[in-house]
């Protein structure tokens, strides 16, 4: 069964193109706590998290558009944007999937 086919982040932006460089795939496991919000940040490399339990609202800085994602979905994250989540009385627990390189950060703050 397949979760996720996208060439695209959950805001409808096209992928950028890999990189040249040796790939590198992290996969990590990240619960966020009930009625929190992360902090403001920025992915520069394609990744998608798969929603284990609870629910999460993401949403874009820019302008403030969200979408909820809720177990068992999956959410195809935005690449250079700043975004964040927010929780809400249940949490989350995401399994998030990182496609890029050796020396790139996973997420960057933004301010």
């Amino acid at each position: 069964m397949t979760l996720l086919k996208t060439t695209k982040s959950w805001d409808g932006t096209v992928y950028p193109a890999y990189p040249t460089t040796q790939p590198e795939i992290s996969v990590l496991k990240i619960a966020v706590p009930p009625n929190k919000a992360l902090d403001w940040h920025k992915h520069p490399v394609i990744n998608a998290a798969y929603v284990e339990k609870g629910e999460i609202q993401v949403e874009r800085k820019e302008d403030g558009k969200t979408q909820w994602i809720r177990k068992g979905e999956v959410l195809p994250e935005m690449v250079n944007m700043g975004h964040r989540g927010k929780t809400g009385d249940k949490g989350v627990t995401l399994i998030v999937f990182y496609s890029g390189t050796p020396d790139t950060p996973l997420s960057e703050p933004v301010k």
